[in-house]
């Protein structure tokens, strides 16, 4: 499939207007986003306007950020889970497409027919942490009947003032998501929420639906077989929901898992499209005339089906018993750790599945036949190092163990092992 023209433009804006020289995206805090803040509003004053909407339970600000002068409201969320901080970044990048460009014909059709509103890093406390709910350890996606998170009375409140035409709901998601069938990573997942019991639409919900199919359409040339949709079971405390339920029809991205070192661009670049691509089929009209098939024909995520790596065909001792034959999975992901007395972003993976694993998806594969795994030992030891096999109690492989293990192979010499592959992920 050759990317289209349009997918083609986008992407190679994002080139120009992307941020360099960021910190891992878990890393990037409220200070950062105040940081950004400061700078739009001090170098574009008449383009951006900017408040304080609000306030986190630590006392953090809130900022609600909003350009253009069209008759229809759009507003954009990001990070209501503290450690899902893609669409963060990705929104201020944004931001400097519509400064940087501001001029192009482009640009000026989407300010004059929309007016954008974001409120990015609404759990600030949730991101100073990495963790998924707010400092009173309330996840903010369940809290929109009660309003008992001060975040949440704030996008509710902001919602009732604006009264958008759509809003978008920016997440990550987990890195063991795949496309059902396919097993490839779900590295973006869409959805247009459901805002009752029976799914009904309506021509808000619709709407929603064929932005969706204008996000697949934008993203698939760039990550075919990679986009999966959730489920619409209705969520009753799900602000997605029931924002939908209040009158703002809505559309769920998720940024899923992504096999290269170099995830955090290639995910923010996806977000960028797929921002851009909404945005202007919305001020266009081109959403209105989007097919719902395409949105429909989407394949469904399928949860816990992919892992990071998989060791095909191991000795493996159990817990119990003599060695057996087993297929061993890696399940890594995003992470933050203290190290040395300061943050650090890691790759932080575990054992998650043991026994024949011919059913999941991986971004790695290992042949072991004839190898024996076992975990690997502290010391300093490396690929091509002769060993002694460790006493039984230190050979055993269990679920949740950190994934650092060593395959070992038979040297000829009696007792004595080869040690093939180190595999070491981060706790």
């Amino acid at each position: 499939m050759t990317v289209s023209e349009p997918a083609i433009l986008i992407t190679e804006v994002w080139d120009t207007v992307r941020f360099q020289e960021l910190p891992p995206l878990p890393l990037v805090r409220h200070g950062q986003v105040e940081a950004w803040v400061r700078r739009l509003l001090e170098k574009a004053p008449g383009l951006f306007q900017g408040e304080v909407v609000g306030h986190s339970v630590e006392g953090r600000a809130l900022h609600h950020v909003w350009f253009g002068s069209g008759p229809r409201h759009v507003l954009l969320w990001s990070q209501m889970h503290g450690d899902e901080p893609t669409a963060t970044t990705a929104l201020f990048e944004l931001f400097e497409y519509i400064r940087c460009y501001r001029e192009h014909p482009r640009v000026e059709a989407l300010r004059s027919e929309l007016t954008v509103h974001a409120l990015p890093m609404l759990n600030p406390d949730g991101a100073e942490r990495f963790q998924r709910v707010n400092a009173q350890g309330i996840d903010i996606n369940r809290d929109a009947l009660r309003l008992q998170t001060p975040e949440g009375r704030t996008l509710k409140a902001l919602r009732d003032r604006l009264q958008p035409c759509l809003g978008f709901n920016l997440h990550n998601q987990d890195w063991r998501t795949a496309v059902e069938k396919t097993r490839k990573p779900a590295s973006i997942s869409l959805l247009a929420p459901a805002f009752d019991e029976a799914r009904s639409d309506n021509a808000g919900r619709v709407l929603a639906k064929k932005v969706c199919a204008v996000i697949r359409d934008a993203l698939e040339p760039l990550i075919p077989g990679q986009i999966g949709r959730y489920s619409d079971a209705f969520e009753v405390r799900a602000f997605g929901d029931n924002i939908g339920r209040w009158g703002t029809p809505t559309v769920l991205i998720e940024t899923g898992p992504w096999p290269t070192a170099d995830h955090d661009e290639a995910q923010r670049r996806l977000n960028f499209v797929a921002l851009v691509s909404a945005l202007e089929a919305v001020a266009s009209g081109k959403a209105e005339e989007a097919d719902v098939g395409r949105y429909e024909s989407i394949p469904l995520n399928e949860s816990k089906g992919l892992l990071r790596l998989v060791v095909k065909g191991a000795q493996v001792f159990g817990e119990a018993g003599d060695a057996f034959t087993a297929d061993l999975g890696v399940a890594a992901s995003p992470a933050v750790r203290e190290r040395a007395g300061q943050a650090v972003a890691v790759m932080a993976g575990e054992i998650a599945e043991l026994g024949d694993l011919r059913v999941f998806g991986a971004f790695e594969t290992v042949e072991a036949e004839g190898l024996t795994a076992v975990p690997l030992p502290p010391g300093a030891l490396k690929e091509g190092d002769t060993v002694p096999l460790p006493p039984r109690k230190d050979c055993t492989v269990r679920v949740g163990h950190p994934a650092e293990l060593m395959l070992l192979r038979p040297d000829g010499r009696p007792e004595m092992w080869r040690v093939e592959r180190i595999i070491r992920f981060d706790r």
